[in-house]
Order: C-alpha cells, then sequence, then structure tokens
C-alpha cells in the first residue's frame, strides 16, 4: 500500500480529510445516547462556515483563538476552523477555575473564545472583564448568555452546501506556511509555573508523516478520542486518525468510556498508564470476590507469563494451554476494550515494565511510545515493525539524539518547538549551545537502537549518602496493587527512601467490609493498624526486587484521593510532586523526625 503524500501544514491534513468522501469520518454521541456519524463534507463545511465567523469578529493570521471544551466534534470543527484561517489554537483543559484560565487569556492576548457549555461560559463571564476577551461563541444551545454566540445559529447552513467548495477559503488555508504558528498549549508540567509552548504547522506536520508509519492505520480502522485534546497526545492521535481515513468516535466523558468501548468496539485505543492500571485492578478486584474466579485469573497470568514475548511481538501463540487461557480469561479482559483492538498503545507517561508484563501476560500487547508537548510529541514508539517490552521503542527516523554525561536525553529535528511564549529566558534554558533541545528526561539506547527512559532529571531522588534513585520505576511497582491508587517516594537529601501513598479507596473499602472493620471516615480508615500491615505487605513485596539503597524504609497511608480536580495530578495524570511535598510536608517531616538516629 503506497503512502499518502508527506505533510507540510496541518491544513495540508485538513484538506486531505474534507476531500475523503467519508460519510463516518466522526462518530458523536447525542443526549439520548445514539451514536450519529458526521460526514468528511460536513466537518468541512462546518470549519468553513465557523472559519468565516471568525473571520467576521476580527480574527486573522497569528490572532490566538481560546479552546475550552471537553472532546467532541465541535472541538475537531473549531481546531480546524482556526487553523484554515492562519490563526492559532489556543487549548485549555475545561477542568482549570476561571481564574487560572483568566491568566492564560491574558498571557496569549487572546480577543475570543470557543467554550463548549453552560459551565464553561460562567467560567468565563465571570473573569472577562479583567481579560482581552472580546467575543465568546458556545458549543451549546444555552439560553441567556450575554454577550456569547451559538454554534447552532453560526452554522445553520452549512450542512446544506454538500460537497460544494469555497475556493477562497481553501487558497486561504494552502497559504499558510509551515513556520506559522498552530497552536500555543500550555504546559502545567510537574513543577513550575504554565508555559505556552508554540508549535508551528511545520512542526505537527513534521511529526505526523512518520510517527505512526508503522502502524498503517485504514479507513477501516476506529479509535475513541477520549483524552484530553488539550494535550497534545490525544491531538496528534486523532490527527493520525484523520489522515488515516479512520474513525474519530468522541468520548465526552471519561466515565463513559467503559460504555462506549463496548457499543463502538474501537480497533485502535491509546490510553495514558493511569488507564491501563486502573483497567487491570478493576480485573483484579472482579476476580477477588470469588476464590474460584481468583485461582482462575492467577493460573492463566502464569500460564500467559510464559508466552508474554509472543504476545508482545504482535502474534498470537499456538500452544493448547494458551489458546484455553484466551477462551477463558484473556478474552473478558480484551472485551473490557470492547474485543475488537488490534493495536494497544500507551503514552503520556511511564508505562512501567510490571504493566507490560502484566497485560502481555493477558493476551495484550500494549506497545509504549515516549514524546513531550515541546517535540510535537512523539520522539520514539514502539510498533509492529520493531519492538521491546521495556522501552519506548525506536526513535523516529526524522529524530536526532544524542546524551550528556549525566545520561540526560537530547533531541533535534523539524518537530522541536519553536519556543515558550514570550518567555525567552526560559526557552534559551532548554537548549543548549548547539540547538539540541534538553528533553529533562534521563535515558539511553541499547545496542539494538530502542530508546530507554529512566526517569525525569528533576525528579531523581539524592540520599544523602550519595545514591541517586529514579522514583516513578519503584511507584509503578506499587501501583501493581490494586489497592494503590498513587505513591510518592519522597527522601531527596534524606539518609533513606519513604512513600505517602494514596489508596485506591474503592479497593480498600471493599476489603475493609469484608474484614468487618467499620470507620466513621477515610482518615480513620487509614489508621488502622491492619490497613496499615495490608499496605506494609504491599511494601515489603516491592522492596524484594529492589536494592537496599532504593528500597522503602518508611510510608504513610494518607486519607486523600489524589486527582486532577484536587490538584495533585497534572490533566495528563503525571505527579505533581511539589504540589504533594508541599501537601503533605508534615507528614514527611513526621517521617524523618528520628533520622538522625534512625537506622538507614
Amino acid at each position: 500500500m503506497s503512502r499518502p503524500a508527506l505533510l507540510s501544514t496541518i491544513n495540508d491534513l485538513f484538506l486531505r480529510v474534507s476531500q475523503a468522501s467519508n460519510p463516518r469520518a466522526v462518530l458523536w454521541q447525542d443526549e439520548f445516547g445514539h451514536w450519529l456519524p458526521i460526514s468528511s463534507d460536513q466537518i468541512y463545511q462546518r470549519a468553513r462556515t465557523l472559519g468565516r465567523a471568525l473571520q467576521s469578529l476580527g480574527v486573522g493570521r497569528g490572532d490566538r483563538v481560546i479552546l475550552i471544551s471537553e472532546n467532541r466534534w465541535e472541538w475537531a470543527v473549531s481546531d480546524f476552523a482556526i487553523l484554515g484561517i492562519g490563526a492559532v489554537n489556543v487549548p485549555i483543559y475545561p477542568t482549570l477555575t476561571g481564574e487560572q484560565i483568566s491568566v492564560l487569556i491574558e498571557d496569549a492576548g487572546a480577543r475570543v473564545a470557543i467554550v463548549s457549555s453552560r459551565q464553561q461560559y460562567d467560567k468565563l463571564a465571570a473573569v472577562r472583564d479583567n481579560t482581552p476577551l472580546k467575543h465568546i461563541l458556545v458549543m451549546d444551545a444555552i439560553e441567556g448568555a450575554t454577550g456569547a454566540t451559538r454554534f447552532s445559529e453560526l452554522l445553520a447552513d452549512a450542512d446544506a452546501r454538500g460537497a460544494e467548495r469555497d475556493q477562497k477559503f481553501d487558497e486561504l488555508m494552502q497559504s499558510v506556511e509551515p513556520n506559522d504558528l498552530a497552536t500555543l498549549i500550555y504546559t502545567s508540567g510537574t513543577t513550575g509555573e504554565p508555559k505556552g509552548v508554540m508549535l508551528t504547522h511545520g512542526n505537527i506536520a513534521a511529526n505526523q508523516n512518520f510517527c505512526a508509519a508503522d502502524y498503517q492505520f485504514n479507513t477501516e480502522d476506529s479509535c475513541i478520542s477520549f483524552l484530553p485534546l488539550s494535550h497534545i497526545t490525544a491531538r496528534a492521535l486523532d490527527y493520525i486518525m484523520f489522515g488515516s481515513g479512520a474513525q474519530v468516535v468522541y468520548c465526552t466523558f471519561f466515565d463513559k468510556l467503559p460504555q462506549a468501548m463496548r457499543e463502538v468496539k474501537p480497533t485502535v485505543f491509546v490510553g495514558v498508564p493511569r488507564v491501563y492500571e486502573k483497567i487491570r485492578q478493576a480485573v483484579e478486584q472482579k476476580s477477588s470476590g470469588s476464590a474460584v474466579k481468583k485461582r482462575m485469573l492467577s493460573w492463566a497470568l502464569s500460564t500467559g507469563a510464559r508466552f508474554a514475548d509472543t504476545v508482545y511481538a504482535g502474534e498470537r501463540p499456538g500452544a493448547m494451554r494458551w489458546k484455553l487461557a484466551n477462551k477463558l480469561v484473556y478474552a473478558k479482559v480484551q472485551e473490557a476494550f470492547g474485543g475488537r483492538v488490534r493495536f494497544f498503545i500507551s503514552g503520556g507517561a511511564p508505562l512501567g515494565i510490571d504493566t507490560a508484563k502484566w497485560f502481555a501476560s493477558a493476551g495484550i500487547a500494549v506497545w509504549e511510545g515516549y514524546g513531550l508537548t515541546e517535540t510535537s510529541p512523539v520522539i520514539a514508539l514502539n510498533s509492529p515493525a520493531a519492538q521491546r517490552m521495556g522501552s519506548v521503542g525506536k526513535p523516529l527516523p526524522n529524530v536526532e539524539l544524542k546524551f550528556e554525561e549525566d545520561g540526560e536525553l537530547l533531541c533535534r529535528g523539524p518537530f522541536i518547538f519553536k519556543g515558550y511564549w514570550e518567555k525567552p529566558a526560559a526557552t534559551a534554558e532548554c537548549f543548549d549551545g548547539e540547538g539540541w533541545f534538553r528533553t529533562g528526561d534521563i535515558a539511553h539506547l541499547d545496542k539494538d537502537g530502542f530508546l530507554y527512559i529512566t526517569d525525569r532529571k528533576k525528579e531523581l531522588l539524592k540520599t544523602s549518602g550519595g545514591k541517586l534513585v529514579a522514583p516513578q520505576p519503584i511507584e509503578n511497582k506499587l501501583k501493581n496493587s490494586r489497592l494503590v491508587g498513587q505513591v510518592a517516594l519522597v527522601g531527596d537529601k534524606h539518609k533513606f527512601i519513604s512513600a505517602l501513598i494514596s489508596p485506591n479507596f474503592a479497593a480498600l473499602e471493599e476489603w475493609a467490609a469484608a474484614h468487618g472493620i467499620v470507620v466513621k471516615d477515610r482518615r480513620e480508615l487509614v489508621a488502622e493498624s491492619s490497613v496499615i500491615g495490608l499496605y506494609a505487605d504491599v511494601v515489603r513485596e516491592a522492596n524484594s526486587t529492589l536494592a537496599s539503597f532504593e528500597s522503602i524504609k518508611r510510608f504513610r497511608v494518607v486519607a486523600e484521593e489524589w486527582t486532577q480536580e484536587t490538584g495533585e495530578l497534572t490533566p495528563s495524570m503525571k505527579l505533581k510532586r511539589r504540589v504533594v511535598n508541599d501537601r503533605y510536608a508534615a507528614e514527611i517531616a513526621e517521617i524523618y523526625a528520628d533520622e538522625a538516629t534512625a537506622h538507614a
């Protein structure tokens, strides 16, 4: 099968989509739960109409437009419309507060915002006087939204144009250059203040041309878009699906994902590691209610472990015992994803070798990739052509890599961002003297060219004895337990490593009920001696695979569940260590109160 022509801009991609004559380019769910298709012609007409509307509001080339929305067809149409007229899409996470959003609007200097719902409109309405905002467009048909225009009014006649082309709009799209700014993505990061990552059309197009070439997605494929589109990983994935002629299925709310997978039965599934961890925990929790089911799962995983390498290579083992385990157990795990997925991919954060092994033992190859917002995003990716468990795959062909003496990965290529919006000092800081981008990640290549990421350079813990400890692999080991929600290792500049553990309260409370433990709240629950003993076993199991200097000597089980909403996690489910360290400063101080006399 011949490869499509290389893209120079995202508008090249949109033109490809608009000319595809695909009657089911998009699938979305209405208020009654019905799945409805949108054709490629409709996407073009709606984006073209919205683009014209934005121009009438004074939006021109290089102007920034705020986009605050959950995953829905209007997000894609807004994106294509903004980029089509040469403007800049500034996507903002819909979970941010009005005050947080106002800071970003002010920084971007945006005069127009597109929002999804009453909730998002109300947030903007409360702060708009403190921002440069002049116009708000709302996707939902809400009433009483002063100074706002509804999509239903703007797009009323769009679909009636059928396959008609707007030559001037097409020429405007084609006039956009690869070096033109396409998007400002504000990355909250795990530390520090938000910075606007400037990605050009050429940056994203260069990544699109190679990042998924080995997968050969096609018109028979479908993928559920549920990861936040404000994050470059989810957005790049949608672009790949659109460009391959595959169907993009919008799941607006994460809690509807299991139902969407059952109903839509996607062929491609891309998730952050926490999604895979939650599915693993759900499988183990479901089997724990019955001794027979628990033994069955244990037997199936033990059997599957012998064939994990074969599964990870994308092949189906021929052994009878594997086929039996597949019929009895693995097929049920695959059914949780809809039963038709042919490619499972993980990105956004380190997957962890234990999670990869568990899924391979359950008949599922989860191929991991790696990249950053600043790299548009993919640097390396396991694929059908080449994969190695534990690695993040081989670097893309248009990527150059080098390593500093301390192991930090630096890279260079056409996908590297332009810089941070109006932050020249921060921009200069992340490039070396020869223009290589500093990823901030510790990494190495093996002899066969597979890339391995050890940890974030700034997150490495250094004990007072001088030992460097990478926290993420150890945290991932602890998160293999269904009782663990999140973990934060602490111990920088201390004699020994300790851990703060935020439980998976659904599993813990079920365990407590089964053991007759009655408490009035979660604070009492985590203080129970039997609960502390339970987590001591989890820590002990993780320690059995660790060197002495990196093993966890002490831990605290906290009474709070860490989430994006409560501030401990980024929207891509990464731990905000600074937030956790600040919030639990008293607990950490207590852990190390007798450090001087404690046995390390």
